[in-house]
């Protein structure tokens, strides 16, 4: 459960899960490639993933540490932690990756996020734990609480509206999409659940840019799904709690993926880590969760 991005280093039944904000969905740009800069911070054993602190990708992307799939695992034979890297990236309509890798010169040591000190220290939750209640502000403006789904089973996940990488939040919105489709699909199931996608870039991320970026992935259907902001405040505690790496870097983000699943009373259900997991699994996961009768 520890996937942690380097830095140079978490609602009355029915109707209280239940809300409906018609919106207008917004084009996406796809297939396009990019010559970077960076500096290796990790590479996974299977040499399928490297973790990059890339420099700024003119109008695309700042500055920022972020994994990356590699496309090609040879390409990394002889490129370690500290190696400065060109690379292109390549990004799709649903994935992307990286090509093209070359090392140009080496750096040293990198720097590992001063925050993952903090977050060893922090008693980290696991299935069968109650999530404590933490408030966020929805995409109406109002302030809600998980506590306010009391009932329901809840899934939710996190993400930014900045963020430009296929594999990263646009995965999880697309999965929190399919997975709505699968869950009223069937007339016969229960209709005690959640969808809550939780920003945590909530000075840029306000209601109204919530409200507009939310039609991208569920149109006007706007049923079990809710999209809100976690105040600075609250996701520096609650994140530790979740394994959730938030880090920033100038303007932008880096993070890693934690998608959570809590029963009707509450309690952590399952937790699913990166971004391998299929809508068909976490509609499986809510849909057992829901039938865990609140008291």
């Amino acid at each position: 459960m520890k996937q942690i991005i380097f830095l140079g280093a978490v609602l009355a039944v029915l109707v209280g899960c239940k809300r409906e904000t018609p919106v207008t969905p917004k084009a996406t740009a796809t297939n396009q490639t990019y010559t970077v800069r960076g500096v290796v911070q990790a590479i996974v054993p299977s040499l399928t993933k490297a973790t990059i602190h890339h420099q700024a990708i003119p109008g695309y992307m700042m500055e920022m540490t972020m994994d990356f799939p590699v496309q090609n695992t040879n390409e990394l034979t002889g490129i370690s932690p500290g190696d400065q890297i060109t690379f292109t990236l390549v990004v799709g309509e649903d994935d992307d990756w990286i090509e093209h890798i070359h090392r140009v010169g080496h750096v040293g040591e990198t720097l590992t996020m001063n925050a993952s000190t903090f977050h060893s220290m922090i008693l980290e939750l696991k299935p069968g734990d109650h999530l404590p209640d933490y408030e966020l502000l929805a995409e109406d403006g109002k302030p809600i609480h998980f506590s306010d789904f009391h009932g329901c089973a809840l899934a939710f996940t996190f993400f930014f509206t900045r963020c430009p990488l296929p594999d990263y939040c646009p995965r999880m919105n697309k999965n929190f999409a399919a997975t709505q489709k699968l869950l009223t699909a069937n007339p016969s199931a229960a209709t005690n659940w959640q969808l809550l996608c939780i920003s945590f870039d909530p000075d840029f991320d306000q209601p109204e840019m919530l409200r507009n970026y939310a039609g991208l992935y569920r149109g006007n259907s706007a049923d079990h799904w809710l999209f809100a902001a976690a105040a600075t405040n609250t996701l520096a505690e609650l994140a530790p709690r979740l394994d959730l790496m938030v880090m920033r870097e100038g303007a932008s983000i880096s993070h890693n993926l934690r998608t959570v699943v809590l029963d009707p009373n509450g309690i952590i259900f399952r937790q699913f880590d990166g971004n391998d997991w299929t809508p068909q699994q976490l509609a499986d996961a809510v849909l057992q969760a829901a039938h865990l009768s609140a008291p």
